[in-house]
């Protein structure tokens, strides 16, 4: 291959502590969506490189080993192709646009999903979306594949300042419905806690409470109803860190509820009987995705500098695992 016609699609640095570990396991465990027969394939066609020198996928990575993935084409969520999609859209205007995200819909294209993105159907809706600093179409925050709810995209590159800029200086307001594993004592609290990527597994955000790594981040939280085994609450941001209510709560002891990559698709409180572990199956089967819903956003208008307020609908599925809680809870304690 000549090097002009590489794109890098991924980048790593090793951690200074990095045990000797395989580079195609080093990799699985930081690439989305990737199996290791792909990451052997690249391997052998020179296409995995460690500080500039492309190695074999049984090559073991070290501390401070630069690892990156080049490949003969773009990455692919370079390539923004408009999709028509139906969008539920809250509100819109010359400034921005307000979407009700469903979840199971990925925000933005990346490794694994590269169509049928919000991205995509907004792309088809207005062409043109400013770039923000990660140069991500009109994205100023994100929410997961999996998570429903509200999120704002700005429409101009004024927009985009203003409304970023808000969000970086906490004065945009976002309030969450999470349902969590356990009885949450408190009736209310804040979680704080540097969030950065797992050690050993880097598809997890965990918590570092010293603030020995990750960035700083601070999650408010309030009962609103006690099932027993499990809790909703309302959570507030005053960051926004990835993965930030998910890790926080998990770390907490509060684990979202049927929340698959942090463990909370299992039981995690309650009896030992078949006929309880039975019923969580079935809230699993109502809400096949972690319990969490981006319910309310608040902000500065970027042109107007007028307060808006949004609030979205509780949607079906959470609603219906709630009501199997709510009736598993009254039979329970009657």
């Amino acid at each position: 291959m000549v090097e002009d016609q590489l794109h890098e699609h991924h980048s790593f640095k090793a951690d200074p502590g990095q045990e000797p570990l395989r580079v195609d396991k080093y990799l699985m465990n930081r690439i989305e969506n990737a199996t290791r027969n792909k990451i052997q394939q690249a391997a052998k066609t020179g296409s995995i490189q460690v500080d500039g020198v492309p190695v074999k996928s049984s090559y073991k990575i070290k501390g401070g080993d630069e690892v990156k993935v080049l490949l003969s084409h773009p990455p692919h969520e370079n390539l923004l192709i408009p999709e028509e999609m139906s969008l539920d859209i809250i509100y819109e205007d010359e400034a921005l646009i307000v979407v009700n995200k469903e979840a199971g819909m990925v925000v933005h294209p990346g490794h694994g999903n590269y169509s049928g993105t919000l991205i995509n159907g907004l792309l088809h809706h207005f062409e043109t979306l400013p770039l923000n600093s990660n140069d991500r179409p009109g994205l100023v925050h994100r929410i997961d594949k999996d998570t429903s709810g509200i999120l704002v995209v700005a429409k101009t590159d004024v927009a985009m300042a203003h409304l970023a800029k808000q969000f970086h200086d906490k004065v945009s307001s976002r309030k969450y419905l999470a349902l969590v594993w356990g009885d949450v004592i408190a009736e209310e609290g804040v979680v704080e806690g540097h969030i950065g990527r797992h050690p050993k597994n880097r598809l997890q955000m965990t918590v570092f409470p010293d603030g020995e790594s990750g960035k700083p981040a601070i999650t408010h939280y309030s009962v609103l109803e006690r099932f027993g085994y499990v809790t909703l609450i309302e959570c507030r941001l005053e960051t926004g860190r990835t993965h930030q209510i998910r890790a926080h709560m998990k770390h907490i002891g509060h684990t979202l509820f049927n929340d698959s990559r942090y463990g909370g698709d299992a039981v995690l409180k309650g009896t030992t009987f078949t006929k309880y572990k039975q019923f969580v199956q079935n809230c699993f089967t109502l809400i096949p995705r972690q319990a969490l819903h981006a319910k309310t956003l608040g902000f500065n208008h970027p042109t107007t500098n007028e307060w808006m307020d949004f609030n979205s609908e509780t949607p079906p599925d959470i609603l219906n695992a709630l009501e199997k809680w709510r009736n598993y809870a009254q039979h329970k304690n009657s």
